[in-house]
């Protein structure tokens, strides 16, 4: 009788769990097929809420599986060129009364990519569209988009907290003797820093060298920036002396940032709700501080990509580049290099542009993802490399078939250079008493053998194998860019250039942004004029995707809610971002089986939120400990 019962419940829960599939699926189809109704909700006059609640990037990553319904625990991701979309669309169009710019809980991006949203913004405000930014506490990310605004409020409690690029990078040299871990690494470059927190205690002196260099030159790109958006704003006491700055106000941040003229208006939610339905209008029946608002998601449906003319094709390589199939956000060599292939056999393409935003990673995938940048050129199509706000290590090697190649001054690229990385535990089972042993026939057998450890002869194999590697990736580049190898090895070594630089260096072609690099590909293509619609090569959001955005989408008309926090909130996210990435190194150096061409600086130069995966690590621990 028990197991009647046992089988009985086990048929019921069955039963229960194809049921909530079902109405899953059925859902979110039905969920897709509202959304895909054209013409979508009609815009009225009202103010176009741009609120970032999140971090601007070349491809958003897409929500896995249910955890994705929990919200917190995936940071949300704006795409560039929606964005940019949006704004110029709005530039125009009588309808849109006012552009507001909330950046209460801003997740930053790559400085190219913030840089091409605050010209937009400009062009805007210059345009004569009112242009109101408000945040609690501006980050430097957040204030150079601000900083283009024809209004900066900013919360009486909160303020500018102005950081600079750079910090601190955890080292576990450490931690991995302690706990008797041998970390085998197998690299050329010797900037090429991507290795050292796991074999050094504090970082190198070329390493630091290389960095002073590049988080000096975007500095001052991000002040000259700043002052010709905002020229009344006094910044040097808040970068040099912002102790004494914020004392002489008596310690009222806010109010130092009046008196700077960083800030126009001090004032709550309410308040700044107020002044925005001066110009965009209010609704009486509802809270104070409201105002009339055009919702983000709908302005951008309302306003669709062109699809007249010749076709340009589109291949974005965002994220991480790693063996295989990948989702959005991340460049699968297998899923790239197929996304293009299908593209040139269905689509009558008549040229290429190449958009990389990556650190890099996998060689081998970067490589199949540059053969398959080859079938475009062998079919005769001019291809143009669109370098967004990261281009480096495998994001260069994927780079190199490009007839031209655009940047930005503050394109983060170059890193030429390869490592390896193997850890073996002999030492750390030594210490609880376990050894291994057994016969071995020539002198690979059981290589890599992570119980007693490698062998010279398979270091000598796998260092010559990263020699070889990265003689490849120089004469790619030296072919390339009309250099010589010695050149190449001279300017690559692993360093990592700002964009201007680059330029200098002839590692890029001409400054530039995606638009630009259309223009120039259709321009080669012999197509005229503005006869040519952009065909993005990639994998259409599903029907789950566009589900789960649906749930966690921002109720954009409830402008009076309190979304951010004070500076003292902000530094709170940034540790919980620290544990994110450091949960993300011990991932890299657990599965990082191939030989990676991957950037380290890079990671601390883009968004202040973490990788999706990686908050889902950090949250998954947290969770497990009961924080």
């Amino acid at each position: 009788m028990k197991l009647v019962k046992a089988a009985w419940k086990l048929l019921v829960a069955i039963k229960d769990g194809l049921v909530l599939v079902a109405m899953l699926l059925f859902f979110g189809a039905l969920f897709a097929a509202l959304s895909a109704r054209p013409g979508g909700k009609a815009i009225g006059d009202g103010a176009l809420v741009l609120r970032l609640d999140g971090a601007l990037v070349e491809q958003p990553s897409e929500p896995a599986g249910l955890a994705s319904l929990q919200g917190g625990g995936n940071p949300r991701e704006y795409r560039l060129r929606d964005v940019l979309r949006a704004i110029d669309a709005a530039r125009t169009d009588g309808r849109v009364k006012a552009i507001v710019l909330d950046l209460d809980s801003f997740g930053g991006g790559y400085p190219a990519a913030i840089a091409e949203v605050g010209a937009a913004l400009k062009r805007a405000r210059d345009g004569g569209k009112p242009v109101l930014a408000y945040a609690t506490a501006y980050t430097d990310a957040g204030y150079r988009l601000a900083s283009n605004a024809s209004e900066i409020w900013v919360h009486p409690l909160g303020g500018t907290l102005f950081t600079g690029p750079g910090g601190s990078q955890l080292y576990y040299k450490g931690l991995i003797d302690r706990l008797g871990v041998d970390v085998h690494v197998y690299r050329v470059g010797r900037y090429k820093s991507f290795v050292e927190p796991y074999i050094r205690a504090d970082q190198s002196p070329d390493a630091r060298a290389a960095g002073e260099a590049l988080y000096g030159t975007l500095f001052t790109q991000w002040q000259e920036a700043v002052h010709a958006a905002r020229p009344r704003a006094q910044l040097a006491g808040f970068l040099t002396a912002p102790d004494t700055t914020v004392q002489a106000a008596n310690g009222s941040i806010a109010d130092a940032d009046l008196h700077a003229g960083i800030v126009d208006h001090l004032g709550d939610r309410t308040a700044f709700g107020r002044r925005v339905a001066q110009l965009a209008g209010s609704d009486d029946s509802k809270p104070a501080g409201n105002y009339r608002t055009i919702a983000y998601r709908d302005w951008i449906a309302a306003h669709p990509l062109p699809t007249g003319g010749d076709a340009i094709g589109v291949l974005t390589i965002a994220g991480d580049i790693v063996d295989g199939k990948a989702g959005p956000g991340s460049a699968g060599g297998e899923t790239i290099s197929r996304a293009l292939l299908d593209g040139l056999a269905h689509n009558r393409l008549k040229a290429l542009v190449v958009r990389v935003d990556s650190p890099g990673g996998s060689v081998l995938a970067s490589e199949q993802i540059r053969l398959a940048i080859l079938e475009a050129k062998r079919k005769g199509l001019p291809v143009v490399v669109s370098m967004g706000g990261l281009a480096a290590s495998g994001g260069y090697w994927v780079s190199t078939p490009g007839d031209t190649i655009f940047a930005e001054p503050n394109t983060i690229t170059g890193s030429i250079g390869i490592f390896g990385i193997l850890p073996t535990f002999e030492n750390a089972l030594a210490k609880i008493g376990i050894t291994a042993d057994g016969v071995r026939t020539t002198p690979l057998s059981g290589q890599p053998d992570l119980y007693r450890g490698t062998t010279s002869q398979l270091d000598a194999v796998l260092q010559a194998g990263i020699e070889n590697g990265y003689r490849q990736f120089i004469s790619r580049v030296a072919a390339s860019r009309h250099m010589t190898t010695a050149r190449v090895d001279e300017i690559g070594q692993g360093r990592v250039w700002d964009g201007g630089t680059a330029h200098q260096l002839g590692l890029v072609d001409r400054f530039g942004t995606l638009q630009d690099a259309l223009a120039e590909a259709a321009r080669r293509a012999g197509v005229a004029g503005d006869g040519w619609h952009a065909v993005y090569l990639e994998k259409k959001p599903g029907w789950w995707a566009q589900f789960v955005a649906g749930l966690n989408r921002d109720d954009e008309e409830q402008a009076g809610e309190q979304t951010g926090g004070d500076v003292f909130a902000h530094a709170a996210a940034a540790q919980r971002g620290l544990l994110a990435r450091a949960l993300g190194d011990v991932r890299r150096l657990a599965t990082g089986g191939s030989v990676q061409a991957r950037c380290l600086e890079c990671g601390g130069l883009g968004a202040t939120t973490p990788a999706p995966a990686e908050a889902h690590l950090r949250d998954l621990l947290l969770a497990r400990l009961g924080l």
